[in-house]
């Protein structure tokens, strides 16, 4: 036999018992740390069988019982099913708890109670609802539980008569309770929606109020860990082009001259056109009228009387003239000729 065999064989045998060695003292280590969890008080805890989402009714199928460290347990959890579901009257879950979350008082309604949103606003706050649209609401992107900032954009008339519209945020960090008639956090595919409900406090509410009538509401979408405040000013659209004041004041007045001249342009249009109808209208009439005349039958032709006419006869008489009383002779004397006027005989 080699001596590489050898060698092999015998480094196999010393990684085999290292390998059993180590083995067993994990295993003594496990066996210590069992034996002093043992020594640890532990209490139960009712936590959700299945995953449960807003409106749920709460049943014993839906819930059971685990062991948890009695120094550990959440504010609020129920210890045994008997004791979370007593009372008279079901309860119902108030926002989405995943399976094995426990389940804490601040989660679901009292017996008897409905999940509405008036059990899930917080103490002194009020729901709002704000009207948006697709693009207004952010696409659809906003779910119950979000926060989002409110913007209100708005054109006021200046002094000097030019219209001016800027955006300032109005709300920051404000949670979403509702989109449209949902208020399940566990929502999550993306819907247009025509309204969203907000908590707010009392004057907040009363802002929310008062700015649906002066302008245009939309949200923005905070990020889910950014609930401070920020420093926010007024834009406005010498922000957006650079433009002054005067500047702005200057185009929009050439809007609104160039917007007239288009107004007037097209009433007379108009008028051509109800001129051009008009005389449509006529001829048609016309028309109409000799289509009736063609219909109508002439009346038979009555022969007059012949009328008695004098008639008068012309009679053409020729008259000689009388002759002239003097003539003209020529004679010629050699190759002279010579002219003579006399008396003409009768």
């Amino acid at each position: 036999m080699r001596a590489n065999t050898i060698i092999m064989i015998v480094l196999a045998g010393v990684f085999g018992v290292l390998a059993v060695v180590l083995a067993n003292i994990w295993l003594a280590n496990q066996r210590s740390a069992l034996a002093q969890s043992d020594g640890v008080k532990r209490d139960t805890v009712v936590v959700a069988a299945v995953a449960l989402k807003f409106g749920d009714t709460l049943t014993a199928d839906k819930l059971r019982e685990i062991a948890w460290p009695a120094g550990a347990v959440p504010a609020g959890a129920f210890k045994t099913t008997k004791d979370l579901l007593s009372g008279e009257g079901s309860k119902q879950a108030l926002q989405a708890i995943g399976a094995n979350e426990p389940v804490l008082a601040t989660k679901i309604t009292g017996p008897g109670q409905r999940a509405t949103l008036s059990a899930v606003l917080s103490e002194g706050m009020k729901a709002v609802s704000i009207r948006v649209n697709d693009v207004l609401g952010v696409a659809g992107f906003v779910f119950p539980g979000d926060r989002v900032d409110i913007l209100l954009t708005r054109t006021v008339r200046a002094d000097g008569g030019a219209d001016r519209s800027f955006v300032d945020v109005l709300l920051q960090s404000v949670k979403v309770l509702a989109v449209d008639q949902v208020a399940d956090e566990s929502k999550d595919s993306p819907t247009v929606v025509k309204a969203v409900t907000v908590e707010v406090s009392t004057k907040d509410a009363q802002k929310l109020t008062l700015a649906a009538g002066a302008g245009q509401l939309s949200l923005a979408l905070r990020q889910a860990a950014a609930s401070q405040g920020e420093t926010t000013e007024r834009v406005t659209l010498s922000d957006l082009t650079g433009d002054t004041p005067e500047d702005v004041a200057k185009r929009q007045a050439e809007l609104e001259k160039q917007a007239a001249v288009e107004a007037e342009a097209a009433a007379e249009r108009k008028r051509a056109d109800d001129k051009l109808a008009g005389l449509a209208q006529a001829v048609e009439r016309v028309g109409s009228k000799l289509d009736d005349l063609s219909k109508v039958k002439p009346a038979p032709a009555v022969a007059s009387e012949p009328q008695v006419k004098e008639i008068v006869k012309e009679t053409v008489k020729y008259v000689q003239p009388e002759p002239p009383a003097r003539a003209t002779i020529g004679v010629f004397r050699g190759i002279k000729l010579e002219t003579y006027d006399v008396p003409r005989q009768k």
